[in-house]
């Protein structure tokens, strides 16, 4: 008894199933309305298409304009400045070592220079060394971008403050 009531479930979930698949096989209703536009459409030709376009009218000749940076908003070049350089207030620890003014012993608040690929650093003293260990691209990552531009190397130390 309980094996013919599992058949009868069969089926009607059979016949459930295929009454969807009938559905889903027929065109929905935006199916429908979409083929009868279509239909109506086919043939027509849209104003214009196929006709050959005027001439466009010759423009009046337009100013030239320099679009480029007055002068005096203008960022020099690389190949314009002597070098850069930059405070570097911290003391510069190089190769697990301190680095360290050789004419005084200073090893904080220096300027980091770039100039002609060379790095150079100067303590607040004023002495200057040159610093083998650290190249161009080092000092590209760690500078940030320029705040000023100077004529003189003297302008350049006072407005970093040595």
């Amino acid at each position: 008894m309980k094996r013919a009531g599992r058949d009868d479930e069969v089926e009607e979930a059979a016949r459930v199933f295929h009454r969807i698949r009938r559905r889903a096989k027929e065109p929905s209703e935006a199916q429908r309305q979409f083929a009868e536009l279509h239909a109506q459409l086919q043939g027509q030709v849209p104003p214009g298409f196929g006709v050959a376009a005027p001439e466009p009218e010759p423009a009046e000749p337009t100013a030239v304009v320099d679009d480029f940076l007055p002068p005096e908003l203008r960022v020099p070049s690389h190949d314009q400045v002597e070098g850069k350089m930059m405070p570097w207030a911290q003391p510069l620890v190089l190769d697990g070592e301190m680095v360290a003014c050789a004419g005084c012993g200073a090893y904080r608040g220096w300027l980091i220079l770039s100039t002609r690929g060379e790095i150079w650093l100067r303590c607040r003293a004023g002495h200057q060394q040159r610093e083998t260990r650290i190249d161009t691209a080092w000092y590209n990552r760690h500078s940030g971008p320029a705040d000023a531009t100077h004529a003189t190397f003297e302008d350049c130390l006072r407005h970093l403050g040595h």
